[in-house]
Protein backbone atom coordinates (compact mmCIF):
# COMPACT_ATOMS: atom_id res chain seq x y z
CA UNK A 1 0.00 0.00 0.00
CA UNK A 2 2.76 2.48 0.99
CA UNK A 3 4.48 1.62 -2.12
CA UNK A 4 0.92 2.74 -4.45
CA UNK A 5 0.84 6.07 -2.21
CA UNK A 6 4.45 7.13 -2.88
CA UNK A 7 4.13 6.55 -6.39
CA UNK A 8 0.81 8.29 -7.00
CA UNK A 9 2.72 11.25 -5.30
CA UNK A 10 5.65 11.20 -6.89
CA UNK A 11 3.51 10.79 -10.37
CA UNK A 12 1.46 14.28 -8.84
CA UNK A 13 4.50 15.77 -8.34
CA UNK A 14 6.48 15.50 -11.78
CA UNK A 15 2.99 16.11 -13.86
CA UNK A 16 2.72 19.98 -11.89
CA UNK A 17 6.13 20.35 -13.04
CA UNK A 18 5.32 21.63 -16.32
CA UNK A 19 7.31 24.65 -17.10
CA UNK A 20 11.36 23.90 -17.02
CA UNK A 21 12.95 25.68 -13.67
CA UNK A 22 15.90 28.17 -14.43
CA UNK A 23 18.22 29.56 -12.00
CA UNK A 24 17.59 32.94 -11.37
CA UNK A 25 20.77 35.14 -13.16
CA UNK A 26 23.07 37.08 -11.10
CA UNK A 27 22.08 41.29 -10.46
CA UNK A 28 24.11 43.76 -9.13
CA UNK A 29 23.16 46.67 -6.61
CA UNK A 30 21.93 49.31 -8.19
CA UNK A 31 24.15 52.58 -7.71
CA UNK A 32 23.48 55.64 -7.35
CA UNK A 33 26.19 58.40 -9.00
CA UNK A 34 26.66 61.87 -7.85
CA UNK A 35 26.71 64.37 -10.32
CA UNK A 36 30.01 65.44 -11.89
CA UNK A 37 31.14 68.67 -10.32
CA UNK A 38 34.61 69.75 -9.43
CA UNK A 39 37.15 71.84 -7.28
CA UNK A 40 40.76 72.06 -8.14
CA UNK A 41 43.56 70.80 -6.02
CA UNK A 42 46.12 73.71 -5.69
CA UNK A 43 47.89 73.14 -3.02
CA UNK A 44 52.03 72.02 -2.66
CA UNK A 45 52.05 70.21 -5.13
CA UNK A 46 53.53 71.25 -8.29
CA UNK A 47 50.85 70.70 -10.29
CA UNK A 48 46.88 71.47 -10.30
CA UNK A 49 43.89 70.16 -11.70
CA UNK A 50 40.40 69.22 -10.71
CA UNK A 51 38.74 66.88 -8.99
CA UNK A 52 35.49 65.79 -8.72
CA UNK A 53 33.82 66.71 -5.32
CA UNK A 54 33.01 63.36 -4.35
CA UNK A 55 36.09 62.21 -4.00
CA UNK A 56 39.14 63.38 -1.61
CA UNK A 57 42.38 63.84 -1.84
CA UNK A 58 44.75 62.23 0.49
CA UNK A 59 48.97 62.16 0.60
CA UNK A 60 49.78 58.76 1.19
CA UNK A 61 53.24 59.79 2.22
CA UNK A 62 53.72 62.89 4.21
CA UNK A 63 57.66 63.07 2.91
CA UNK A 64 56.80 62.30 -0.80
CA UNK A 65 55.63 65.14 -2.37
CA UNK A 66 55.31 63.69 -5.61
CA UNK A 67 52.25 61.00 -4.24
CA UNK A 68 49.06 61.83 -3.98
CA UNK A 69 45.84 59.63 -4.34
CA UNK A 70 42.06 60.63 -5.50
CA UNK A 71 40.04 58.70 -3.43
CA UNK A 72 36.40 57.95 -4.00
CA UNK A 73 34.95 56.27 -0.25
CA UNK A 74 31.55 56.10 -2.16
CA UNK A 75 33.09 53.35 -4.20
CA UNK A 76 36.31 52.50 -2.69
CA UNK A 77 38.28 53.31 -5.79
CA UNK A 78 41.36 55.43 -5.88
CA UNK A 79 43.32 57.15 -8.48
CA UNK A 80 47.26 56.83 -7.55
CA UNK A 81 49.30 59.37 -9.28
CA UNK A 82 52.58 59.78 -9.06
CA UNK A 83 54.39 63.05 -9.85
CA UNK A 84 58.16 63.04 -10.61
CA UNK A 85 61.15 65.97 -12.16
CA UNK A 86 63.66 64.58 -14.35
CA UNK A 87 66.17 65.58 -16.62
CA UNK A 88 65.19 66.47 -20.65
CA UNK A 89 67.06 63.22 -21.62
CA UNK A 90 65.02 60.90 -19.66
CA UNK A 91 61.91 61.74 -21.27
CA UNK A 92 61.73 58.57 -23.34
CA UNK A 93 62.67 56.25 -20.39
CA UNK A 94 59.70 57.85 -18.35
CA UNK A 95 57.02 57.24 -21.31
CA UNK A 96 58.37 54.26 -22.00
CA UNK A 97 58.39 52.59 -18.45
CA UNK A 98 54.11 54.25 -18.23
CA UNK A 99 53.78 52.42 -21.54
CA UNK A 100 55.32 49.10 -20.14
CA UNK A 101 53.01 49.54 -16.94
CA UNK A 102 49.86 49.56 -19.05
CA UNK A 103 50.30 47.27 -20.99
CA UNK A 104 51.34 44.54 -18.12
CA UNK A 105 47.70 44.37 -18.30
CA UNK A 106 47.52 42.93 -21.50
CA UNK A 107 47.36 39.32 -19.98
CA UNK A 108 44.04 39.68 -17.69
CA UNK A 109 42.66 42.68 -20.52
CA UNK A 110 40.81 42.07 -23.61
CA UNK A 111 41.97 45.12 -25.37
CA UNK A 112 43.75 48.26 -24.61
CA UNK A 113 42.67 51.26 -26.15
CA UNK A 114 44.93 54.96 -26.10
CA UNK A 115 43.80 57.75 -26.45
CA UNK A 116 46.52 61.21 -26.94
CA UNK A 117 45.51 64.98 -25.22
CA UNK A 118 47.61 67.46 -26.14
CA UNK A 119 47.17 71.55 -24.68
CA UNK A 120 50.31 73.18 -26.32
CA UNK A 121 48.77 76.52 -24.56
CA UNK A 122 49.48 74.63 -20.88
CA UNK A 123 52.11 72.82 -22.11
CA UNK A 124 50.48 69.74 -21.14
CA UNK A 125 50.67 66.31 -22.93
CA UNK A 126 49.68 62.65 -22.60
CA UNK A 127 48.66 59.47 -23.05
CA UNK A 128 45.00 57.62 -21.29
CA UNK A 129 44.73 54.26 -21.52
CA UNK A 130 41.94 52.39 -21.06
CA UNK A 131 41.84 48.48 -20.45
CA UNK A 132 38.59 46.59 -21.47
CA UNK A 133 38.00 43.32 -19.23
CA UNK A 134 38.90 41.91 -15.93
CA UNK A 135 41.99 44.14 -15.75
CA UNK A 136 43.03 45.10 -12.50
CA UNK A 137 43.59 48.78 -13.59
CA UNK A 138 40.66 49.84 -16.03
CA UNK A 139 42.91 53.20 -16.63
CA UNK A 140 46.09 54.59 -16.45
CA UNK A 141 47.19 58.09 -17.93
CA UNK A 142 50.78 60.21 -18.03
CA UNK A 143 51.16 63.57 -18.46
CA UNK A 144 54.53 65.70 -19.29
CA UNK A 145 55.40 69.02 -20.30
CA UNK A 146 58.39 66.58 -22.30
CA UNK A 147 61.11 68.82 -20.67
CA UNK A 148 61.03 68.14 -17.06
CA UNK A 149 57.53 67.05 -15.37
CA UNK A 150 55.84 63.66 -15.27
CA UNK A 151 52.22 62.92 -13.69
CA UNK A 152 51.58 59.45 -13.93
CA UNK A 153 47.63 57.85 -12.69
CA UNK A 154 45.80 54.38 -12.33
CA UNK A 155 42.95 53.86 -11.36
CA UNK A 156 42.36 50.76 -9.04
CA UNK A 157 38.76 49.82 -6.93
CA UNK A 158 39.29 48.37 -4.10
CA UNK A 159 37.73 44.81 -5.25
CA UNK A 160 37.85 41.75 -7.66
CA UNK A 161 38.01 43.20 -11.02
CA UNK A 162 34.32 42.30 -12.19
CA UNK A 163 33.78 44.55 -15.67
CA UNK A 164 29.96 43.86 -15.40
CA UNK A 165 29.42 44.80 -11.76
CA UNK A 166 31.39 48.11 -11.99
CA UNK A 167 30.74 49.52 -15.45
CA UNK A 168 28.76 52.45 -14.53
CA UNK A 169 31.06 53.10 -11.41
CA UNK A 170 33.89 53.31 -14.19
CA UNK A 171 32.68 55.37 -16.57
CA UNK A 172 31.46 57.67 -14.07
CA UNK A 173 35.46 58.10 -12.82
CA UNK A 174 36.53 57.81 -16.20
CA UNK A 175 34.98 60.98 -16.88
CA UNK A 176 36.19 62.28 -13.56
CA UNK A 177 39.93 61.08 -14.76
CA UNK A 178 39.55 63.35 -18.35
CA UNK A 179 38.71 66.12 -16.55
CA UNK A 180 41.75 65.67 -14.26
CA UNK A 181 43.91 65.63 -17.68
CA UNK A 182 42.29 68.65 -19.70
CA UNK A 183 42.57 71.01 -16.40
CA UNK A 184 46.13 69.90 -15.40
CA UNK A 185 48.64 72.57 -15.16
CA UNK A 186 51.80 72.89 -14.04
CA UNK A 187 52.85 75.25 -11.60
CA UNK A 188 56.16 77.52 -12.45
CA UNK A 189 59.44 76.27 -9.88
Amino acid sequence: MKKYVFFIVMCCVMAACQRELSPRPYGYFRIDLPSNEYQQLDSVFPFKFHYSLSARVEQPNQNEKGWVDVFYPQFDARIHCSYERFEESMFQSHAEESHTLAYKHVIRADAITEQVFINEEKNVYGILYEMKGNSASQVQFFLTDSVSQFLRGSLYFNSLPNPDSIAPVLEFIRRDVVQLIETTEWKNL
